[in-house]
């Protein structure tokens, strides 16, 4: 009864109906005073928080810390005191719904142990309780203190101070939640504490003893896991001597998980295909593996032993899969340690001890060659592969795609949807052609032309009944034309492999061959794929303050609003540069600064004054005559020295130092005016994107940080600033006059009350626009980021990101705007549509 009546808040505030929390009679909500454990969950509800629990008579005693821990004593951290949790919710890791108390993403930020230095009851009941932290990035001595003179009927303000220990560290030098921001949820510290230098020393003694690299942590086994994806490239990456390169295997990509007594094997989307590979799993068993996590390929060699797609689809369809060969390249998780941290090469070396011995024929390693990365591409598509995959030596492994992983194809090939076929010609059976389509940006299945070779007579004819199956009444394809008239429809849920020579520029495919269907992808997932840029140099996050530089009054507050101080900006700035810096590097650049923090006056600055500030550059005074040289920041030595200054705001020019006179990109600031709703600032920039598809314009979305967005439509560098603007300001007159009761083009806060003002004046020579990840400074300091358009309708606002939550977007990061820089589109094409002709008075050309 005590402890239903300590959780009654909580159940009160929740609907477990609804909810994914769990409710308070979880099995092992017991106190444990031998050994209390204590959690810290990084809380992204209406504002970004960490929720503080200590386990204390059967339920976990909770605050609310809003800038989380610090281990600076100096640092006296504001922790509202809440409705106990029970001991159940220390595993909790998800999203509370939308509409429900404290909606938003929930991850264990940390979790451990601690114990009591006094009485822990009496404490807790004085409100000055003092205990020491045994977690994954938490430790040492602390203390929780009630403050005194509260107001009655709200919530209890404590104060969390770190006691001064051997674990203390300037916050100027070090702050925990900013360099150790991710999940710990079923790890046994993953992201190991820089402070916890003694169990690091005995932690790598133990992993040299048992063979384990040095960087593989403890961990538990998790019971899921996403893997590695590759990027497709257009070419090699540079700097050879940093790569390695596989064979791209023609089969399908099989994890497999060693644990609770069993062998399971997984497809990428996490299927358990076990019960198809019966000797694949028993050959594995024979290896005496402990437990762990292994990534590979599985494949049916065909002739000359190269890998055969179609033979590995014919040896599940028989269910006679005793020819399929699993080859391993990658061992993320083994004997309780997590390799995923470890370089990729010392990853591998682990892995190929296991082959040192004779395992099972079915299981090898995947090699890789000691040779030319050009000649071993070459020498790979003479012999018919698929093509290679680059995999840099020194990264570590992640659960998503990455561009340290690289496919080069000698060929094109990739998946379609299939969404109908049409009837055989002749002596063949079972069907003609296979109707193919790929999923566009919006979700909607495009055509993409047929595939009427690669077929036998036994997969004709059991395509045939699949698609039997699966008959629709209509064309599942969006706007298609060219389609034989007698073709049969079916549900878009089929995946097939097609290799083809070319995409035409109606965006069909020709010269295709059918290699197989795919049962270990989803069809929404299919896209056109896009080869992208291999980057030259990977971006590393830095997780501290150089050293050089020198941050002068550091706790000067700069957001009143949140208590964000200068030292945190800074540290934002460290975190995010890798980023920004793609969109700052080689496009001059104004600064705006203020000294007194945002409430303060604003000063723009596009030239040097007095100060000098290490690592942003002046230009050559020939790009802007009669003026001061114009400024670019290219390093993140730039980006840190500018924030040291006070800087908050970054705004570039749209177009770049080698070819300043023609602008690269045209921009379109969607400025809400009084009274306009979010919901008709979404709708607003759905409206231009659809106007700029009319005249076959690709955009791309930003957030401002501040109310409204941006729309970025890269061009090719053709025509002069005035041209570009006045046809940028004809598009904006013209959606104005075309729904008045939506846009304005007159500037002004009068004239667009109720309305939305597309601003065009920032395709002026020497105009700008706010740089993407910059800070805007603001109340709340909302940050501008890349957005995918599909994403548009979830954002609660146009400052939905700020620098408090700023790491709950770094996952993503450019990712939205990937393939921004392939985009070269000419404007003279949608000119000629629209009727826009140079040198005219602008006014005149709105149709």
């Amino acid at each position: 009864m005590a402890l239903r009546n300590s959780l009654k808040a909580y159940r009160e505030k929740r609907n477990f109906s609804i909810t994914p929390e769990p409710d308070e009679m979880g099995k092992d909500a017991e106190a444990n005073d031998a050994a209390l454990s204590f959690v810290v969950q990084k809380h992204w509800a209406t504002r970004l928080h960490y929720d503080f629990r200590l386990e204390l008579d059967g339920t976990m005693k909770s605050w609310a810390i809003p800038k989380g821990p610090s281990f600076d004593p100096h640092d006296k951290r504001m922790a509202i005191h809440v409705e106990d949790h029970p001991i159940s919710y220390n595993r909790f890791e998800g999203r509370i719904p939308a509409g429900q108390y404290g909606a938003g993403k929930v991850i264990i930020w940390d979790k451990g142990t601690w114990v009591p230095l006094q009485d822990p009851r009496n404490g807790y009941r004085d409100g000055k309780l003092k205990f020491e932290l045994r977690g994954y990035k938490l430790k040492g001595h602390w203390t929780l203190v009630r403050m005194k003179n509260r107001e009655e009927n709200k919530q209890e303000p404590w104060l969390l101070i770190k006691e001064k220990d051997e674990y203390v560290r300037s916050s100027s030098e070090y702050s925990v939640v900013d360099e150790l921001p991710d999940s710990v949820a079923g790890l046994e510290s993953r992201h190991l504490n820089k402070t916890a230098r003694s169990s690091a020393s005995a932690r790598e003694k133990h992993n040299r003893a048992v063979g384990l690299p040095e960087k593989a942590v403890e961990a538990d086994l998790p019971s899921t896991l996403q893997p590695e994806l590759a990027i497709l490239v257009d070419e090699l990456p540079a700097h050879p001597a940093d790569w390695l390169y596989e064979i791209k295997f023609d089969g399908y990509r099989i994890l497999c998980r060693v644990g609770d007594g069993k062998i399971q094997l997984f497809t990428r989307n996490g299927n358990d295909w076990s019960h198809k590979l019966p000797d694949l799993v028993k050959a594995l068993g024979k290896m005496d593996l402990k437990p762990g996590w292994l990534d590979g390929e599985i494949v049916v060699p065909g002739e000359k032993g190269i890998p055969d797609f179609q033979a590995l689809q014919n040896a599940f369809d028989s269910s006679r899969t005793q020819g399929i060969l699993y080859y391993l390249f990658d061992i993320p998780f083994y004997d309780g340690y997590d390799l995923r941290d470890v370089p990729l090469i010392e990853r591998r070396a682990f892995l190929k001890t296991f082959f040192e011995k004779s395992p099972p024929d079915p299981v090898r390693f995947s090699e890789t060659f000691d040779a030319p990365a050009r000649d071993i591409v070459a020498s790979a598509c003479r012999m018919g592969l698929e093509g290679v995959i680059g995999k840099r030596k020194t990264s570590t492994y992640v659960s998503r795609r990455s561009s340290d992983w690289v496919k080069l194809k000698c060929g094109r090939r990739q998946e379609f949807v299939i969404g109908g076929y049409t009837d055989p010609q002749g002596s063949r059976i079972g069907l003609g052609s296979l109707l193919l389509g790929v999923y566009d940006e919006d979700k909607k299945l495009r055509y993409a032309g047929n595939v009427g070779t690669g077929f036998s007579d036994k997969t004709l004819h059991d395509l045939e009944a699949r698609l039997k199956k699966i008959v629709a009444s209509r064309s599942p394809f969006h706007e298609a034309s060219g389609i034989d008239g007698k073709a049969h429809w079916v549900l878009p849920l089929l995946v097939a492999e097609i290799s083809f020579g070319e995409w035409t520029r109606d965006g069909r495919i020709r010269h295709s061959v059918f290699h197989g269907l795919r049962t270990d992808k989803k069809a929404e997932a299919v896209t056109r794929e896009k080869p992208m840029h291999p980057m030259t140099e990977k971006p590393t996050i830095m997780t501290s303050i150089p050293a050089s530089l020198r941050v002068t009054h550091p706790e000067r507050i700069i957001d009143p609003s949140s208590g964000f101080t200068k030292m945190e900006l800074i540290r934002y700035y460290s975190l995010i540069a890798p980023l920004m810096l793609e969109h700052l590097k080689g496009r001059p650049v104004s600064l705006v600064r203020a000294p007194d923090g945002i409430t303060g006056q604003l000063f723009f600055q596009k030239h040097w004054e007095k100060e000098k500030m290490q690592g942003v550059n002046q230009l050559d005074p020939a790009l802007d005559p009669g003026h001061e040289p114009l400024l670019e920041i290219s390093t993140a030595e730039g980006l840190l020295s500018a924030a040291q200054m006070n800087v908050i705001e970054f705004h570039t020019w749209n177009a770049t130092k080698n070819a300043i006179d023609k602008p690269d990109r045209m921009t379109f600031d969607l400025d809400p005016g009084e009274g306009v709703t979010w919901k008709l600032v979404q709708e607003s920039a759905q409206l231009v994107r659809v106007f700029l598809d009319e005249l076959g314009l690709r955009s791309f979305l930003k957030t401002s940080g501040g109310k409204g967005l941006h729309v970025a439509v890269p061009i090719k560098r053709l025509l002069d600033w005035d041209t570009v603007k006045d046809f940028s300001q004809a598009i904006v007159q013209h959606l104005a006059r075309t729904i008045p009761q939506r846009f304005v083009s007159k500037s002004g806060a009068q004239n667009r009350v109720g309305k939305v003002f597309i601003d065009y004046l920032r395709n002026g020579f020497g105009a700008t626009t706010v740089c993407a990840w910059s800070v805007r400074a603001r109340q709340g300091l909302g940050v501008s980021v890349p957005l995918a358009w599909e994403e548009l309708e979830s954002l609660a606002s146009a400052s939905h990101w700020s620098a408090s939550n700023i790491h709950e977007r770094l996952d993503k990061g450019n990712e939205p705007w990937a393939d921004y820089g392939a985009t070269k589109q000419s404007i003279l094409p949608a000119m000629k549509i629209f009727g826009f002709k140079p040198g005219k008075e602008t006014s005149r050309q709105v149709k």
